[in-house]
């Protein structure tokens, strides 16, 4: 990871900028993939309902029935916007990089961090402890549940069965996501396989996961990112944390809502592309901003380790690794992903991080093919 020592100042106004030359660029080739970027916006209509009603997602993931109800708030989308940053300057920049859109699963991401956060805590102490030994209730009751650690929850192969907050872990049964995804059988009931032996991508579940982290730390997650990370690495005040309107609970006394891992349902995180991109450089620079260790190293080289399920997918975050990945792209690359679609995309080794918003789900690879081949 870079030790890079420049991280744009805590005020959160200051940042610096180089030239495509200075950061090591062709100019014209950068051109290029800003100009892409912006050609390609996203099809899902601004207001992210269609003219019929229906909400994007529910038609991007081909889903109706008993779990559909968007119990979050929703909020318009604004146009393409992204950045890139070498070296922890802004060497490009397009669009409304402040609006605090929607964000989707880049809130999974998020999530993995404050895990990050509890196991420096002692909150977790082992990933691989059963959840079910810290956190009390109904969800690990179950011989199946009672099986499922933190690890499990984190790289999506938990299998945990249950309903939270009103929707049940079997509304994304058979879930595929990404271009050319077959979501025909989304929604159907499969035979669940043990903890840890299965990958599947389920909102759900990392709802849960949410929930839990809540549990552990008995405060709020939007406060504890706020105080812990976002307001070090110089964040805007403007990003919220939205949860469903069913999903408040009592912790030590105070009604505290509980946050999803996505905007499925509503909710979800609203940020801009500019706070963002703060959060990839730190994670580049290993947890480390301007010489403040505040998510340990350790944490995030495990967060960004192949999962034994999935090649591709740490805890919660997506890697350029095994059988999906993509030719000509760095191994070190990450990313974090959202529907929309929305990305932050990064390579450590690199010092690099690239934020892209409301991008064409076909077009995200041939932006990121034209970053890398301007660089000189």
């Amino acid at each position: 990871m870079s030790t890079e020592s420049y991280a744009p100042s805590s005020d959160g106004d200051a940042w610096d900028t180089l030239s495509p030359a200075q950061a090591g660029f062709d100019a014209a080739g950068l051109a290029t993939a800003v100009d892409f970027a912006k050609a390609h916006e996203s099809s899902w209509p601004r207001s992210l309902y269609y003219p019929d009603g229906r909400y994007v997602g529910l038609v991007e993931w081909d889903e109706s029935g008993p779990w559909s109800e968007i119990v979050g708030p929703v909020r318009e989308r604004g146009g393409p916007a992204g950045l890139i940053v070498k070296g922890g300057r802004i060497v490009a920049e397009w669009g409304d990089t402040a609006r605090t859109d929607m964000t989707f699963s880049i809130a999974k991401s998020y999530i993995a961090i404050l895990a990050g956060l509890a196991a420096s805590d002692g909150l977790i102490s082992d990933v691989d402890e059963p959840v079910a030994k810290t956190v009390a209730g109904p969800w690990f009751e179950s011989a199946h549940n009672r099986a499922i650690t933190w690890r499990h929850l984190l790289q999506q192969s938990s299998e945990w069965q249950g309903e939270i907050f009103g929707k049940s872990d079997q509304v994304d049964h058979n879930r595929q996501i990404g271009p050319g995804a077959d979501n025909s059988r989304k929604g159907e009931k499969r035979l669940l396989q043990p903890p840890g032996s299965y990958y599947e991508y389920n909102d759900v579940r990392v709802n849960l996961l949410a929930y839990c982290l809540l549990q552990r730390f008995r405060r709020p997650l939007p406060e504890v990112l706020r105080e812990r990370i976002m307001d070090p690495i110089g964040a805007s005040q403007d990003w919220r944390w939205q949860g469903y309107d069913n999903a408040f609970v009592e912790i030590d006394g105070r009604r505290v809502q509980s946050v999803p891992g996505g905007g499925h349902w509503g909710g979800g995180l609203f940020i801009g592309a500019r706070d963002h991109a703060r959060v990839g450089l730190l994670v580049a620079r290993g947890g480390v901003w301007g010489g403040r260790e505040l998510l340990s190293p350790a944490w995030i080289d495990a967060m960004l380790t192949p999962s034994p399920t999935l090649a591709n997918y740490g805890y919660l975050w997506w890697l350029n690794r095994g059988a999906a990945a993509k030719p000509g792209v760095p191994a070190t690359a990450v990313f974090a992903l959202g529907a929309g679609v929305n990305a932050i995309w990064l390579d450590p080794a690199q010092d690099l991080v690239a934020v892209l918003r409301w991008i064409d789900k076909t077009a995200l690879d041939g932006f990121v093919d034209r970053l890398i081949a301007a660089i000189r």
